[in-house]
């Protein structure tokens, strides 16, 4: 796993095995922060890291200029690598042990992007809870958008918040205001 851009470019983060992850791959993370470059000034905006996992996406959004980074996942090991890495890095990144679902029904946070990379096991109505959380609670701030990352067999172009869908190899991000 690297950074591809920014202040940390080419930095190389080795995470352990007995991570519960599946990093975004380069090829995948690269068209993603192509299409958030296009629309964002990565200084200007916050960002709130669903299900970080490894910290893969939140390294990437402070390297590349974000400030305000929140990543929360479940996950103990998960959390503290972040925490780890995030000192290594020398990142200000914020990170809350928590489960995803109880942390967005219990917060009032305000950001203009929320990323989301659940497990690929996780069912639509999970997925659907999601954007419920996020969009429909108005958690996002004005020309905000909640990018999910999931198995690119999950279809949503019938959802009447989706603007967008990519697909990288097995991997789709989908965009909804």
């Amino acid at each position: 796993m690297r950074i591809i851009s920014g202040k940390n470019k080419g930095q190389r983060i080795s995470f352990p095995k007995n991570l519960p992850v599946r990093p975004t791959t380069d090829i995948a993370k690269e068209g993603l922060f192509n299409i958030i470059s296009n629309n964002y000034t990565f200084e200007d905006i916050s960002v709130v890291d669903l299900f970080a996992g490894s910290g893969n996406i939140s390294y990437e959004f402070y390297s590349r200029g974000v400030q305000k980074v929140l990543a929360i996942d479940n996950n103990s090991k998960c959390t503290n690598f972040i925490i780890k890495q995030s000192k290594s890095l020398e990142m200000g990144i914020s990170v809350v042990k928590r489960n995803v679902y109880k942390f967005l029904e219990h917060n009032r946070v305000n950001a203009d992007i929320f990323f989301a990379d659940p497990p690929y096991s996780v069912d639509m109505q999970k997925l659907n809870c999601i954007i419920e959380l996020v969009v429909n609670s108005e958690m996002l701030n004005d020309q905000g958008v909640l990018i999910i990352e999931h198995f690119k067999k999950i279809n949503f172009s019938d959802h009447k918040r989706i603007v967008d869908s990519r697909t990288y190899g097995d991997t789709s991000f989908s965009f909804f205001k």
